[in-house]
């Protein structure tokens, strides 16, 4: 071997602990980054093989009852290859030993075959013999909550009938990813269940014999979604069509890209963070290890080695503890990346199969992120290397020229003792490299602070949206629209103690060539139940006149209080309105418009009306309140906000702790990479000053004293900014995380700015322990025998 590659693997295993502290920090920006973009991909890829392999549709379409022959014409429409129309109604389901009322979206299949879009796959039993009334399919997630399997009996009333119905089969369908139940924020598999059931019998329920409630549309590549979708609901119109919509608004696959567009963010986010701590600690550790050599350096150079030839050496230790450190987070990475695609084909998700995909692409580009990063990290100390003459080189630095930084009056040695008063002028008299230990271990506490980010974050949505703003107990969705005198109706039932009504319109929201489908809701002006909130949280009353937008719609659309906005109305008489833009409201959920319920009524031209109806409930009655909802069939469909609000725990908890666990953990180890790496180089640089000190009198425990209250005051200095950066962090991934499905405020509790500080402080602990297992076996022979 070369000389100088001997002398690398000399200087590693030398070194191995701090070399291994700093790979440990690349391992953390590789695994971050395996671990957000590989899940991404594998998501994204599995979805789009379903998507394929069971023929998703692209656009879809309800109709309150068209032809069958109209079928033809629309596949007469340029652009679309293939139409599937079908019946689908919500009713409500009774199921033995659950009190609760259910919903069920009920979808026909065809007598012969297989549907031509959206097909099921089915899991457990087979599909219902088209002459059997009662045979259905349900999905898995509904079938799995209640114990179902093929054989298993429960009820449903169908449009004003109740009717048992028996399961043949278990299914999964791509259009069905992500299953959530009309007036629910979360999906609630015991609540809410899709179950196929022979067309025959769905038609003669609802008197739709030859005719269809629902289309789904496959188009052909490059056409033009738009113009489908505009042709479509022309030609539906006169048959009480609602409003076409694309895939981006079918709730599924909107929920699920939500989901996706969160793990991008945390990949662009999160791994460059890390790998700028990275490339810090490398340029600290290479710097002060060139400083420290000095002397071999020149020793090198007057023996004829080149500057490329010693650059090149400091390289390869460079790219040694990198390679370990790919070494470690690639693993890492790839397990962390599988369990974490896992959870959410599991957790959130109902895939028929799920890979991770381990893209080689990736590995490489997370290699190359990461020795470049080290690399820039190093390049101040390789210039330093450069520009040693071998002549200066061995000889010792001269010594810094000092200076008193008070005057004699203000001397704090009569305050403090002495080895303190060498602690603070060894901080003063090198300010560079106090600043730079500070900033890394600020940087640490940072990493931390923006780690615990969705957990604070995710307490405040919870906050918000189920006590402040939707305080509801229930939410009743009826069929069809309703007279508002259902109100009354819905008052009088056992157990309700207030009721408010809510009327939802949709609608196409416009600014220039932006524009949005929405939900217009119509609430009264002094709703108490589903109130409605500022961006400063603040209940606010809806204007008389005008449209209150969510920001997040404001935002998106570019308009503010004052400007208007074109509405097409797409329910009802469909025309073209300019509205103007009179308030801002805060709405961590979807993008929504909200009018006053009069003023959205004399804009429909219609009577008051009502979709759904809040309740307040009295929760000692609420089996009588069951059993009643039950026994109407103008209401389609229950969501209990208690229940939303428990398996939004269950679901996003789940999800936010182990995210949180997982950066956490990364985070800890980027702290205790910064904190060991400056105690470990401390000691290296002043191992002599140190045994001189032995030698003069001072104990060990004195001499241990001055080197880890230095250590300890640059660690309580770090704090403060540290949280100032996390903050910062913390608002850049509020902005990337940011969807119009969901979004979060940018909070962080006090609880993470301490805990965040304890991690660091237990790293500066540890690494203590370490130095001073050191201190304590310091040769002074061998060290005062080095040459000054």
């Amino acid at each position: 071997m070369r000389a100088l590659d001997i002398k690398l693997l000399r200087d590693f295993v030398r070194l191995w602990a701090q070399a291994l502290a700093i790979a440990l920090v690349v391992a953390g920006g590789v695994a971050t980054l395996i671990l957000a973009v590989g899940s991404h991909r594998s998501l994204d890829e599995t979805r789009a093989a379903y998507y394929e392999r069971y023929r998703f549709a692209d656009v879809f379409a309800t109709v309150k009852r068209a032809p069958k022959t109209m079928v033809d014409q629309i596949s007469e429409i340029p652009g679309v290859a293939v139409v599937d129309a079908r019946i689908a109604k919500f009713a409500l389901l009774d199921i033995p030993n659950f009190s609760e009322p259910a919903t069920g979206e009920l979808i026909s299949l065809p007598e012969i075959g297989e549907p031509i879009l959206n097909r099921i796959h089915i899991r457990a039993g087979r599909l219902p013999e088209p002459e059997r009334a009662e045979e259905v399919v349900v999905n898995e997630a509904f079938a799995e909550a209640h114990g179902f399997a093929p054989g298993s009996r429960f009820s449903a009333i169908l449009n004003g009938r109740k009717r048992e119905l028996q399961v043949v089969g278990v299914a999964l369908s791509p259009e069905f990813i992500y299953a959530v139940g009309p007036g629910d924020i979360m999906p609630d598999d015991r609540r809410f269940g899709v179950i196929w059931m022979p067309e025959k019998a769905l038609a003669s329920a609802y008197d739709l014999d030859d005719a269809f409630s629902f289309v789904a549309v496959r188009l052909l590549q490059g056409a033009s979604e738009r113009e489908v979708i505009t042709r479509l609901d022309s030609m539906l119109e006169r048959y009480g069509g609602g409003a076409a919509y694309g895939r981006k608004d079918q709730t599924s696959h909107a929920w699920v890209d939500h989901e996706l567009d969160m793990l991008k963010s945390m990949g662009r986010t999160l791994p460059p963070i890390f790998l700028l701590v990275s490339a810090f600690l490398v340029n600290l550790t290479l710097s002060r290890l060139v400083a420290l050599e000095r002397e071999q350096i020149g020793l090198m150079k007057a023996l004829g080695y080149r500057n490329a030839g010693i650059v090149m050496h400091y390289l390869k230790f460079v790219i040694l503890i990198v390679m370990t450190g790919l070494v470690i987070g690639g693993a890492a990475g790839t397990w962390l990346g599988m369990y974490v695609t896992g959870l959410f084909g599991s957790l959130f998700f109902h895939f028929p199969f799920l890979v991770f995909t381990k893209s080689p692409d990736l590995y490489v580009i997370a290699a190359a992120l990461s020795l470049a990063a080290a690399i820039i990290g190093a390049f101040h100390a390789l210039r330093d290397v450069v520009r040693l003459a071998p002549a200066v080189a061995m000889q010792p630095p001269a010594p810094a020229r000092f200076r008193r930084l008070l005057p004699v009056a203000f001397s704090t040695s009569a305050f403090v003792s002495q080895s303190t008063v060498m602690m603070l002028r060894n901080v003063t008299r090198h300010p560079i490299r106090a600043a730079l230990t500070t900033l890394g271990m600020a940087l640490a506490t940072a990493i931390l602070v923006v780690s615990l980010f969705m957990r604070d974050t995710m307490e405040q949505l919870v906050d918000v949206t189920y006590f402040l703003a939707d305080r509801q107990d229930a939410t009743l969705s009826f069929v069809e629209r309703r007279p508002q005198d259902v109100v009354m109706q819905i008052a009088r039932l056992p157990g309700v103690i207030a009721a408010e009504p809510y009327r939802e319109v949709s609608v196409r929201i416009k600014n220039g060539n932006v524009e949005r489908r929405i939900m217009i809701s119509g609430r009264p002006r002094g709703a108490d139940l589903n109130r409605i909130i500022d961006v400063d949280l603040q209940p606010v009353a809806l204007p008389e006149m005008g449209l209150a937008i969510s920001s997040m719609l404001a935002q998106i659309l570019d308009v503010n209080i004052g400007d208007s906005v074109e509405v097409d109305l797409l329910d009802g008489a469909r025309r073209t309105v300019s509205l103007p833009v009179t308030a801002l409201v805060e709405d961590y959920f979807g993008i929504r418009g909200m009018m006053d319920a009069e003023a959205l009524a004399r804009l429909m031209r219609e009577s008051p009306a009502v979709n759904s109806v809040n309740v307040s409930l009295d929760q000692n009655m609420r089996e009588l309140f069951y059993s009643a909802i039950k026994a109407m069939p103008v209401v389609s469909g229950l969501a209990l906000q208690r229940v939303s609000l428990v398996n939004f725990r269950e679901l996003i908890g789940i999800f936010i702790t182990t995210m949180a666990s997982i950066y956490t953990g990364l985070a800890t180890v980027i702290a205790f990479g910064v904190v060991y790496n400056s105690a470990r180089i401390s000691l290296s640089e002043r191992a002599r000053e140190l045994a001189s000190l032995r030698v003069l009198g001072f104990t060990r425990t004195e001499v241990l004293r001055m080197l880890l209250v230095e250590l300890a005051l640059l660690t309580l200095i770090a704090q403060p900014p540290g949280w100032a950066i996390g903050y910062g962090l913390a608002w850049i991934m509020k902005t990337q995380l940011a969807g119009e499905l969901m979004r979060v405020r940018g909070t962080v509790a006090p609880s993470s700015y301490i805990f965040a500080s304890a991690i660091v402080i237990a790293a500066a602990v540890l690494s203590a322990l370490v130095v001073r297992r050191r201190v304590y076996r310091l040769d002074l022979v061998s060290v005062l025998k080095t040459r000054d």
